[in-house]
């Protein structure tokens, strides 16, 4: 799930929350809508710290080394 599933699972959550009032006998929607707003905001942090991971410099193993040749030849 990429930002921006995340991001729909807080707007729908936070519209079942506080923007609706349909009332359902089996299922309480206001919990519901708790619930697909704290599973947003566990994947928003899941993915920027997975993506902080990917962004970050990381050094060669070891150095290029680039040997020359300076000796004169023939002069």
């Amino acid at each position: 799930m990429g930002i921006g599933g995340c991001i729909v699972l807080l707007a729908v959550g936070a519209i079942l929350t506080f923007a609706t009032d349909w009332e359902v006998d089996s299922v309480n929607l206001d919990l519901v809508g708790l619930i697909m707003m704290a599973v947003g905001m566990i994947g928003i942090a899941t993915f920027t710290s997975i993506a902080r991971r990917r962004r970050a410099i990381v050094s060669p193993v070891a150095p290029t080394v680039v040997e020359r040749d300076d000796r004169r030849t023939g002069f």
